[in-house]
């Protein structure tokens, strides 16, 4: 199957009245503002008839987020057949449905709490032959790939950018950012990405996964688990993040900001072909919204 994806096939839309609200504060200097701020409610995911988390969202793609939530937490393999989602925001509740009924309660006796906002959970054999994970060997990411990724994705309009206190994620191939979606949480945007995959049967040998918040463990073992080869954010690292990336092989590039990155794994997937004195400086007021947004990191 041929993958119609075009560049930013899904991004945010930072206009959606139903995402943020506007609040009335003062500021520093004691005058009244009206501060944009993000709206999170939460919405309780069933699997069938069996209730498995309540999460709090920002509500937008809560199909992709209930999918991925149970892909990401080995509740769903590529030999389950999804029949239905059903999302209904009176009761807070979305539902997916299955051909078959899956027998998960016995993952739910080996809960473990990560570093994750909104208390991610994390499955005990989520970890089962993690060092096995078999990453494309063959994959590669040029730095001037990373270099217009970095650009395209910091510049585009975004909650991010807009509001603050939410994460996004991408879903890259070459130098085309393709889908973007954010959330108050890393793993909740982490997972709307792993639900679209799924949903649409996309690959993940040839794809590059980029994170506006930190490298940490959870997101390297997610994104090991989705089967791509390289992660990259505009944030920092973990030590334990690192090590996991070592072991599965993943390639981990943190603090891309301007003409600057670290890769601290995977090293030999980088294709050094832009040089960077020749690449822009970030421009001071991407940077300071920059940094004003990631105080949700």
């Amino acid at each position: 199957m041929v993958e119609q994806l075009d560049e930013f096939s899904m991004a945010p839309d930072p206009e959606d009245p139903a995402l943020t609200r506007r609040m009335d504060g003062v500021d520093q200097n004691g005058m009244p503002i009206e501060a944009r701020v993000v709206v999170e409610r939460p919405l309780t995911l069933f699997l069938n008839d069996r209730e498995i988390v309540t999460m709090m969202t920002i509500g937008d793609h809560p199909d992709y987020l209930a999918t991925g939530y149970l892909v990401n937490q080995r509740m769903l393999s590529d030999a389950d057949v999804v029949e239905a989602v059903e999302v209904d925001w009176d009761l807070s509740r979305v539902t997916v449905r299955t051909e078959r009924q899956t027998d998960f309660e016995w993952k739910l006796r080996k809960r473990t709490l990560t570093s994750g906002c909104a208390q991610g959970t994390v499955f005990g054999d989520v970890m089962e032959n993690f060092g096995a994970a078999g990453l494309s060997e063959d994959a590669r990411i040029q730095t001037s790939w990373l270099y217009s990724l970095s650009a395209k994705i910091n510049q585009r309009p975004s909650l991010y950018l807009a509001a603050g206190a939410i994460h996004g994620c991408v879903l890259c191939r070459g130098d085309q950012p393709l889908i973007y979606l954010e959330d108050v949480g890393r793993h909740n945007a982490i997972d709307k990405i792993a639900g679209y995959m799924f949903r649409h049967g996309l690959t993940a040998d040839d794809k590059i996964f980029y994170t506006t918040g930190r490298l940490t463990s959870e997101m390297v073992i997610k994104t090991v688990g989705m089967g791509i080869p390289i992660l990259a954010s505009r944030s920092g690292f973990t030590a334990w993040g690192v090590e996991l990336a070592r072991e599965a092989g993943l390639t981990l590039i943190g603090r891309a900001k301007g003409k600057r990155f670290v890769c601290l794994s995977g090293a030999e997937r980088l294709v050094f072909d832009a040089d960077p004195a020749a690449v822009p400086a970030e421009e001071r007021r991407h940077q300071r919204k920059a940094a004003l947004a990631d105080d949700g990191d």
